[in-house]
């Protein structure tokens, strides 16, 4: 077999440069891709590959993927890690952002999946790894619209699982609980932005204090610590079809599973007030 081809999005920092950093070290031909190359310059010295990108621009997501199949003609793994965390009351938040999130989180992902289909049936095998989150399973107040975006990354991963497998494709979900990274500064700050100074300021700064407490606590692993989870669906032979990590994330996701609604609902809320 040739050497696996990667394309990995969102590479620049956090879960995706330490993704795209592990492959590398795995013997990969890795293509890290974002929009601040600059910050994968180290990519580069350790022999991967560094793409000008931005999953709200087909085409930038276009040549990206021309690119690689000029110089290598397949691409055997997308890891659709690219995405953000926008916080604040769905009163207060303009729909442009919440636009703006779903193109981000959920359609730049499907159209760089449309991109290298057709590539990974010619060859009749590949594997696509969306990462998603143990937001896609659970929900807080001031995060309807990240909840949202994570909520229809599941849908549609789990619809596009069984569309491909008659293929030899494998669609992988990953649900990444928290991690340290500049994603809590964002999505914190975010929910201070926009809600708060109106009616939902409560929530805003419990919400804000409880991410800032979390991040500097055991419970949040690190960028590495999930990478090392992707690179084990990637390779894998036969892999699941979804991989809570770390372990607070499984816990999470397993309390959902069986917590009725309404005791969910009060978990939630003594969080946030």
């Amino acid at each position: 077999m040739p050497t696996p081809v990667a394309l990995v999005t969102g590479a620049s920092s956090g879960i995706g440069h330490a993704t795209a950093r592990a492959l590398i070290a795995k013997g990969w031909t890795v293509y890290g891709a974002a929009r601040r190359v600059d910050r994968m310059t180290d990519l580069v010295a350790a022999g991967g590959h560094a793409l000008a990108l931005d999953v709200t621009d087909d085409a930038s997501m276009r040549a990206a993927v021309e690119e690689i199949l000029a110089a290598h003609h397949r691409i055997d793994l997308l890891v659709n890690n690219a995405g953000y965390g926008s916080y604040g009351a769905v009163e207060d938040t303009p729909l442009d952002e919440a636009r703006r999130q779903f193109e981000v989180n959920l359609f730049g992902l499907a159209r760089l999946t449309q991109l290298v289909l057709p590539t990974m049936r010619a060859l009749g095998r590949g594997r696509i790894i969306n990462v998603s989150s143990i937001g896609g399973r659970i929900y807080e107040p001031l995060g309807a619209w990240y909840h949202a975006t994570k909520f229809a990354v599941e849908g549609f991963s789990d619809s596009l699982r069984l569309e491909l497998a008659p293929h030899g494709i494998d669609v992988v979900i990953v649900q990444p609980g928290p991690v340290a990274t500049e994603w809590n500064t964002i999505s914190r700050e975010s929910a201070l932005t926009q809600s708060g100074d109106g009616p939902y300021r409560r929530q805003a700064h419990a919400l804000h204090a409880n991410y800032t407490t979390v991040d500097a606590s055991p419970l949040s692993a690190s960028p590495e610590a999930i990478a090392a989870t992707i690179v084990a669906a990637a390779t894998v032979a036969r892999p699941k079809t979804r991989y809570a990590t770390p372990f607070a994330a499984k816990i999470i996701v397993g309390l959902r599973r069986v917590l009725p609604d309404r005791l969910m609902d009060l978990v939630m809320r003594r969080l946030a007030i």
